[in-house]
């Protein structure tokens, strides 16, 4: 047979690998979040919010105008076409389903309608550093609630999260601005508040929203015609006037420098200074009036300027904003492991945004909502040293004889009962294969019974972490099996007490 034909009757084998941008979670990944989600959720269930789950497909055409555009339904997010060519897209953030779950079943839900989530969002962008393609979101709207103050609880829920997660103040800040101080600086550029004026508005809010990733030459040219970044790519830039460049760019850091007299951003003061910069603009004044609120819950309820603070460089880039906008940085000293400075920056915000569930109903429905990037937050805290990641590894019962297999599953039994991760050894192998794969599992304890220990009615338990040291100081073989290191033989009917109390006296594992 020829080389051509015996490469032609060869079995496809598909290369193993992942699409750019999805990764793979291990098992301290994905307990990690589980705890920082717990962590939310135990604050969003004390302030009154209810759980939700939505699909991750929805149809295109209720994502909203901001993503995708209608001829091109796949710009942003990831799209396909239903059997009746209609298009689905897997869901860009957790808010947009909310809208659509609160307009499709707004008769029957209590207003303002509070609820809490957490689950993947995927974007159909360009991955990169720190940059996925599918990542978790954790998020809590309430829905049905206009004004300033649901805006100020929001704001005071992302602090409550941070704290619940284990930062302590100081650590963190957040910050406040309103879209509708900017929407007073954009009418005077000449950008208006209209649908014909929607894209470039959006163009000058994401290209704000990059100021702590390019800095304000960076943005500036955003806010221009564009510009070209280190891998060559062009971004088309919003396009406005010099005039207006300047006037956006000093609006951004208008706040910067308003600080009180002990060295901290004082809000009253940046609210004096916001509203000089508003002049004649009704909307500008009205955002102005809604922070002046916001600063006098925060303050009558303890949320100083040191944990919320007023930053007009705080946009968000998502066009649906409406009103109050905010992000959580984190402040704490990061540095990588060559001991140079790490900035993380934003973990989460959010914002008011009235007009996402108004376009299915026709009317107007307040909103506001907080939502952080589970995995952003956890590279943070493991950065910070603030991450909580020790689980106990299971006891291993190890299958001395398959005779037996009855009982070894009785004895994980009693364990779990007794809230002690535990498992039977069900692969192939002698004991000492088993014992191996006990050590891989990093597990303390390992447990033996053979066919003459069930006889006697008992069980033999190898702490593998005392018995690991202690190997390190025993030289030769016999005095190895004269002193029988970290191991101990008890009535199976201990079983139980005698694990916890190896359990407690056990030192640290040798691979940590």
């Amino acid at each position: 047979m020829s080389d051509k034909k015996k490469k032609a009757n060869k079995p496809f084998r598909p290369k193993a690998r992942r699409p750019r941008g999805f990764e793979d979670r291990s098992a301290d990944i994905l307990r990690a979040e589980r705890r920082l989600i717990n962590a939310a959720f135990s604050v969003y269930d004390m302030h009154g919010f209810e759980p939700l789950q939505t699909p991750a497909f929805e149809f295109a055409d209720a994502l909203g105008k901001f993503l995708p555009d209608e001829d091109r339904p796949n710009v942003g997010v990831f799209a396909l076409q239903d059997d009746d060519e209609q298009w689905m897209s897997l869901r860009y953030d957790l808010t947009a389903p909310l809208a659509r779950y609160v307009a499709e079943n707004y008769d029957g839900l209590a207003k303002p309608y509070r609820r809490y989530q957490a689950g993947s969002v995927f974007r159909n962008e360009k991955p990169g550093p720190g940059r996925f393609r599918e990542f978790t979101q954790c998020d809590a709207d309430s829905v049905g609630a206009a004004g300033p103050a649901a805006d100020a609880e929001m704001i005071m829920l992302a602090a409550e999260v941070m704290r619940a997660a284990g930062l302590k103040d100081g650590q963190y800040a957040v910050r406040v601005n309103n879209r509708k101080l900017l929407d007073g600086i954009l009418e005077s550029a000449g950008v208006p508040n209209t649908d014909e004026g929607a894209l470039q508005r959006l163009q000058v809010l994401r290209a704000i929203d990059k100021l702590e990733r390019l800095g304000i030459s960076g943005v500036e040219a955003l806010l221009g015609e564009g510009r070209k970044d280190e891998s060559g790519d062009y971004t088309d830039g919003a396009g406005l006037p010099v005039s207006g460049i300047k006037a956006v760019l000093k609006f951004m850091t208008c706040t910067e420098g308003v600080e009180s007299v002990k060295g901290i951003e004082d809000r009253y003061q940046t609210i004096q200074v916001l509203e000089k910069l508003m002049g004649q603009s009704e909307r500008g004044l009205e955002g102005v009036k809604e922070l002046s609120v916001i600063d006098s819950i925060l303050t009558a309820t303890g949320f100083g300027p040191d944990r919320v603070s007023f930053d007009t460089s705080i946009v968000r880039g998502l066009g649906y904003y409406t009103g109050p906008v905010f992000e959580v940085e984190l402040l704490a000293d990061i540095r990588d492991k060559k001991g140079r400075p790490v900035r993380i920056g934003s973990i989460g915000g959010g914002g008011r945004y009235d007009d996402l569930v108004s376009r299915f109903r026709g009317q107007t429905v307040p909103a506001t909502g907080f939502s952080f990037g589970v995995s952003r937050f956890l590279t943070a805290l493991e950065r910070m040293e603030a991450l909580e990641t020790s689980v106990q590894p299971p006891v291993i019962i190890c299958a001395f004889d398959r005779d037996l297999m009855g009982e070894y599953f009785k004895m994980a039994a009693e364990l779990r009962a007794a809230n002690i991760r535990a498992e039977v050894f069900i692969g192939s192998g002698n004991v000492t294969k088993q014992m191996k794969y006990a050590d891989r599992r990093n597990a303390q304890i390992a447990i033996l019974m053979g066919s003459d220990e069930m006889e006697k009615g008992e069980v033999t338990l190898k702490d593998l972490y005392l018995g690991a040291e202690a190997a390190k100081a025993i030289q030769s073989n016999e005095e190895w099996k004269s002193a029988r290191p970290a191991q101990d033989t008890v009535a199976k009917a201990q079983l139980v007490n005698a694990v916890k109390a190896m359990l407690g006296a056990g030192g640290m594992s040798p691979k940590k």
